[in-house]
């Protein structure tokens, strides 16, 4: 196994923890960046150690900058509840068993102004590291340390290859590719890694692709994050 300096020395952040603080706000940040669209309302569901130590470790905190899209570096993180109380952003949280998963995980709920929700359930790994672990109803591993595009498409035969066909012609290397699915011939959600950040003319291409629903990209990581 390959021992970065980032897991001896930990993430750049604003304390106490790591897993609690840093990662929790990280995770919220990829969370918000799943959901796309404006949300005037988030739910935090607190799963294990996360529901049991939220307040005394400033995860509770951490989440709502993060949803803020305020990063774990940011001083700002420690007056997230002010700054969603002027952005208009309501929040809660409440305890929960989300099964078999991390002890550091959250399910996010969040409501947009047609009425609709998204549901993102992830979890913070340790070292400020996370994995987004469902999107709706969709099970996935995604641990955003590169760049990344989620496509919701028809489970159908062709629609992979005409995916690939757009990064190849824009000169992409799929760094990985995984394909997740509730039912046979209905819809699934394919997640798409890079090397390099992906572009929205990429994007714009892959929504024109047959059987494409709709498109998501994750550059979330900064030169500042690849210097660490």
């Amino acid at each position: 196994m390959d021992v970065s300096i980032f897991h001896v020395l930990g993430p750049v952040m604003i304390g106490p923890s790591s897993s609690h603080t840093a990662g929790a706000a990280k995770l919220a940040r990829t969370a918000r960046a799943i959901a796309q669209k404006p949300f005037h309302h988030v739910s935090f569901g607190l799963h294990g150690s996360f529901a049991k130590t939220y307040k005394g470790h400033g995860t509770d905190k951490a989440l709502v900058a993060g949803a803020l899209d305020i990063s774990e570096k940011d001083e700002r993180l420690t007056d997230s509840f002010e700054l969603a109380k002027k952005a208009g952003l309501d929040y809660d949280f409440y305890e929960t068993d989300l099964g078999d998963v991390h002890e550091n995980s959250v399910k996010f709920t969040f409501a947009f102004e047609d009425g609709t929700i998204m549901e993102v359930v992830g979890s913070s790994v340790g070292g400020g590291e996370i994995v987004i672990r469902k999107i709706n109803d969709f099970a996935i591993n995604l641990s955003a340390t590169l760049p990344s595009i989620i496509i919701k498409q028809y489970d159908t035969k062709g629609v992979l290859s005409d995916i690939t066909r757009v990064f190849a012609k824009h000169d992409i290397n799929i760094a990985t590719m995984s394909v997740s699915r509730t039912t046979k011939g209905e819809k699934a959600l394919c997640i798409i890694e890079s090397d390099s950040p992906i572009s929205d003319a990429v994007g714009d291409q892959l929504r024109e692709v047959k059987n494409v629903i709709d498109v998501m990209i994750l550059n979330l990581i900064s030169e500042e994050d690849e210097d660490v």
